[in-house]
């Protein structure tokens, strides 16, 4: 492998220090569980992110209770050092109050986004130099490849599994540490390795999208933390015509068809727009969600930045990306023409541009103009 080991260090094994990031699943157990069978020095870190009552029992969650055990199951198991950090507080105010403050608002959050980019890849980042560790390894399918002008971001081997949406906060500098071993490899395979290296979560069930919200109900935790999100209003068509009353828009997003409420109209409706200042819930047809044009905040490039990228882009994490054409702003903005147009974008979402598998950046939805007004 050219002098280089297969973390990329022009080292052995054993003298390249990994911290693994172990959140008590069967990724992470398995990637700790790969290092220290290749001879790595490897380090298992746990954050305790939450400790909300149930969510700590239930399959499924992750960084919680059970999960914690399980981490320290594997760790010894596997006979490496291994540590948990409470950063309950540091959750609640990076990642739950802004998801909570986020819905108020009328978007629709990624938790596991700003996750990744305020904890894991940052809190993480900073222990893996404390310990004087070469690089930070975690059980992510996505894929770092080297490339010539350094490493990239890739999409996972496995289309079903890549997580590349949820890492577009990644940064160039963090990609230089980071290490993603299940990228190239299909998740039958990652619990086939647990099973050999009889580690006890190899039948563990995957983690789900929202850990702290165990029973689904994202309203109530966001009414814990905005206590004046649920405020009432109108249900009104495109017109302005009031065609019903809901209890606060925490509970509807863009694209959204049931549980509306509502009965008696001739068409069906979807939720196009949410105006939280006055609460009012916007129904329209399913055209009605064709956009053409999105406004972004807060863009991260991953690959030089250029006025204007053709691209393929998604909007949502089980979308398939589509061609578009990102114009990049000076204020860390940009606007992205779609060009065959896209339905149910919501404000909130990330959008993430792609260059084939590549992962070129992405920026925060704010807005999206309707097919029918772009120019």
């Amino acid at each position: 492998m050219n002098g280089r080991n297969s973390l990329g260090f022009a080292k052995e094994p054993r003298d390249t220090r990994v911290v693994v990031a172990m959140s008590g699943g069967v990724d992470s157990s398995v990637v700790a569980g790969l290092l220290k069978r290749e001879g790595y020095d490897a380090i298992g870190v746990t954050l305790q992110l939450y400790n909300h009552g149930a969510a700590a029992k239930k399959k499924g969650a992750c960084c919680a209770g059970q999960d914690i055990h399980d981490a320290r199951r594997v760790a010894e198991r596997l006979a490496i050092p291994h540590y948990v950090l409470d950063y309950e507080a540091r959750f609640r105010e990076r990642v739950i109050a802004d998801f909570a403050n986020s819905y108020a608002k009328g978007l629709t959050p990624i938790p596991c986004v700003r996750c990744n980019e305020k904890i894991k890849f940052a809190d993480l980042l900073d222990m893996t130099r404390e310990l004087g560790a070469d690089a930070l390894a975690t059980g992510h399918y996505v894929r770092r490849v080297e490339g010539a002008n350094g490493p990239e971001l890739h999409r996972a081997h496995d289309a079903a599994r890549d997580q590349s949406y949820f890492l577009f906060r990644t940064t160039n500098e963090q990609l230089q540490v980071l290490r993603f071993p299940l990228g190239g490899m299909e998740k039958r395979e990652v619990r086939a390795i647990a099973a050999g290296l009889d580690l006890a979560v190899a039948d563990k069930p995957d983690s789900q999208d929202i850990c702290f919200v165990p029973d689904g109900d994202y309203a109530r935790v966001v009414q814990r933390f905005a206590a004046d999100a649920a405020q009432p209003g109108d249900i009104v068509d495109m017109s302005g015509r009031v065609i019903g009353r809901h209890s606060g828009v925490i509970h509807f997003t863009v694209g959204q068809r049931k549980g509306l409420g509502i009965s008696g109209e001739a068409t069906p409706l979807f939720v196009v727009a949410l105006d939280a200042p006055s609460a009012r819930v916007i129904l329209g047809p399913r055209d009605a969600l064709r956009v053409r044009k999105i406004a972004l905040t807060e863009v991260n490039w991953l690959a030089p930045m250029a006025d204007a990228v053709d691209c393929a882009v998604k909007v949502r994490s089980t979308r398939e990306p589509v061609a578009a054409r990102v114009f990049a702003k000076d204020d860390g903005c940009a606007e992205v023409e779609l060009s065959g147009g896209e339905s149910a974008v919501a404000p909130g979402q990330g959008c993430v541009f792609y260059d084939g598998t590549r992962v070129l950046g992405g920026g925060w939805i704010s807005s999206a103009e309707p097919l029918s007004r772009a120019a």
